[in-house]
Formats: structure tokens, C-alpha cells, sequence
């Protein structure tokens, strides 16, 4: 069982497009920064990536629209870590309306885990991958 992290997103005004429902890139902008949230949850904030000189980019976004998204509605958001390997790690999430529990967008992330200096791909900490949880 994953370790599933989750926030509550009221959507605002901002979010809206002209055509009335939450614009496609909001929803990659809620995906980063659960991630985010999720990553300083654990202790891995940037900061302290800067200070040792590595730490995440983005090497691949996917995202499923699957229902679309209004001013006003309250959603949970969830993201857990599917699998990890030397240099890389597969994030996905879950957008889902709290009134009816229907997903509205699923996604995933690959994120590579770099030296900041050289740009070069590196070894994932195992303290890293341990405080994720059982799981992952």
C-alpha cells in the first residue's frame, strides 16, 4: 500500500478559463505542488537539497482529464511515489470531487534526481527513499 499524501483544493476564480472550467495547466501547477508539499513533508525541502547539491527535476508529465472541473467545487488531491529505482522515481496522483467522489484528472510524474553542478543523473539517497514510508 503506497504512502498517500493529500490536500484539499477549494478552486477559485483564478483557476477558471473561458471556458468556464479549470484551465489545463492549473492542474500540473496543483500536481507540483503536491509534490512539493509532499517532499517538505518528509524533510526533503529544497533547501536542503541545495545545500547538498542534488536533488529532483522533472523528466516526463502525464495528465488524464477525465471530468471536468468548476468554480467553487472542493477536491482532494493524493499523490504517492509508485515505484523508485537507482536515479529515478514515478509520482502519481489522483484529483478527486469530494461531493460525488468521481476522479476528475489522474497523472504521473518521472522525476530524476540530479547533481545540481554537473546536471548529470545521480543515486536517489536511500535516507530519501526510506522516508517516504512503507511503500513508497
Amino acid at each position: 500500500m503506497p504512502n498517500i499524501f493529500e490536500k484539499n483544493i477549494k478552486v477559485g476564480p483564478e483557476a477558471i478559463d473561458e471556458l468556464a472550467h479549470v484551465n489545463n495547466m492549473v492542474y500540473l501547477e496543483w500536481f507540483l505542488d503536491i509534490a512539493t508539499a509532499h517532499g517538505s513533508s518528509t524533510g526533503w525541502d529544497l533547501p536542503r537539497m541545495l545545500k547538498i547539491g542534488e536533488g529532483w527535476v522533472v523528466r516526463k508529465h502525464e495528465i488524464e482529464y477525465l471530468a471536468q472541473v468548476l468554480e467553487g467545487e472542493e477536491l482532494t488531491l493524493r499523490t504517492w511515489i509508485e515505484s523508485v529505482d537507482r536515479v529515478s522515481a514515478v509520482r502519481r496522483y489522483d484529483l478527486v470531487r469530494r461531493s460525488d467522489g468521481r476522479s476528475c484528472a489522474r497523472g504521473s510524474t518521472v522525476w530524476v534526481w540530479i547533481n545540481y553542478k554537473t546536471g548529470r543523473p545521480c543515486r536517489i539517497p536511500a535516507d530519501l527513499v526510506k522516508s517516504y514510508g512503507p511503500g513508497r
